[in-house]
């Protein structure tokens, strides 16, 4: 994947990157990341999903759940890029042969009939019993979620609700303590033609858009009250304690119907303001869509 681009406070992954001794990437496409790399790095081209992969003569599927729950098989349709292409499962079961052998585990058995996995997975996971049989049936099988039932494992049986205070000294209240009505909360989202970071295309046409990325949503209430105007060129900083500078700058300000102290802007382009401690306190992922800024009018003046 791009991984320095999906991951936050972009200039400081960069540096982390930089300071690896080594670091590896399987890859189906050149990217961004494979430009910021430890001191030696590799790149390991793989078979795509959409590519036929073929093992001892088989071709093999991969098993997939899609947002329904629905576990299903995925088989490539088209002919490899090259002969020489290895698939993600050879390379990193090659990658475990030669670093810690194959006493235990027999890599190759594995690399070579995918539905071997499937057979492990299986023994070690109730849900999966009998894999292979169950994936491949038409449309696969129905990955239980027990509340989708009204099922309720509880102690009643019952759904149980619980109350919870608010946290009221989170970085945004913090920062509207410190900045007022100059403090915004901006959350970072995807366009229309793209898919994580791969990008297919530069319109958003769920919100009119066209061939820019560098843009910023804004109410009209805080555009006006900003003193700005729609199409001017703005930077946007974060608020936070430690010290460390994150501006992204020259982003179109678009009017957009969004609640006021609200602003968006596309993932990955606004990553560079959100702080790598910046996280949920149970999930430990980025807030990406609770972070405190300033936007004021970009400084045109060395442009």
């Amino acid at each position: 994947g791009n991984f320095v681009m999906a991951a936050p406070d972009t200039p400081r992954t960069f540096d982390a990157m930089r300071r690896c001794a080594l670091t590896v990437q399987i890859t189906t496409k050149l990217n961004r990341s494979h430009l910021v790399h430890g001191a030696e790095a590799l790149i390991l081209p793989t078979l795509g999903r959409s590519e036929i992969d073929v093992q001892n003569g088989v071709a093999q599927s991969v098993s997939v759940e899609d947002s329904m729950s629905m576990v299903h098989l995925s088989r490539g349709f088209k002919p490899p890029a090259s002969p020489r292409l290895l698939s993600e499962v050879a390379i990193i079961a090659r990658l475990a042969e030669a670093t810690v052998g194959s006493s235990l585990v027999d890599w190759r058995q594995l690399a070579g009939d995918y539905a071997v996995i499937r057979d492990h997975i299986g023994r070690v996971f109730d849900v999966f019993a009998d894999y292979n049989r169950r994936v491949a049936a038409p449309g696969g099988f129905h990955l239980g979620v027990a509340s989708r039932d009204r099922v309720w494992k509880t102690e009643s049986g019952k759904a149980q609700f619980v109350v919870q205070p608010l946290d009221l000294d989170t970085p945004i209240h913090r920062a509207r303590r410190e900045h007022g009505e100059q403090a915004l909360t901006l959350m970072t989202m995807r366009a229309h033609d793209q898919y994580n970071t791969t990008i297919y295309a530069l319109d958003d046409r769920y919100r009119g858009v066209y061939g820019q990325r560098d843009v910023v949503f804004a109410s009209r209430q805080d555009i006006d009250r900003l003193g700005l105007t729609p199409g001017d060129r703005v930077d946007l900083s974060t608020i936070w304690d430690d010290g460390i500078e994150r501006t992204v700058h020259g982003f179109l300000l678009v009017e957009y119907d969004i609640p006021p102290g609200s602003l968006a802007a596309y993932f990955p382009e606004a990553n560079p303001l959100v702080p790598l401690d910046s996280v949920g306190v149970l999930s430990n992922t980025p807030t990406s869509k609770s972070i405190p800024v300033r936007m004021y009018r970009a400084d045109t003046t060395n442009d």
